[in-house]
């Protein structure tokens, strides 16, 4: 995997582009990584799109923020108890 700068890919784009045909092209903003992803247009639909729009399992899986709260005040209150026995 390659990771450049915005900067240098803005001034080497084809320089990346072509990279990515062979291999995993990564640009770095900041602590944002976009990954250049190859795909021939005779390959494209619409359900690629998609792809890339729907929420994975990890999202599905993942807490709301209310119950990460409840989860931390309940942590809090043992650790509290805990202390108060010492």
């Amino acid at each position: 995997m390659t990771v450049v700068s915005s900067k240098e890919f803005a001034t080497n784009q084809e320089k990346y582009f072509d990279l990515a045909l062979d291999e995993q092209v990564c640009i770095q903003r900041g602590d944002n990584l976009f990954h250049l992803i190859y795909k021939h247009a005779d390959e494209m639909n619409n359900n690629d799109f998609e792809e890339f729009l729907e929420p994975d399992d990890d999202f599905r899986r993942a807490i709301t923020m209310d119950e990460f709260i409840n989860r931390a005040l309940v942590m809090v209150e043992k650790v509290d108890k805990m202390y108060a026995k010492k």
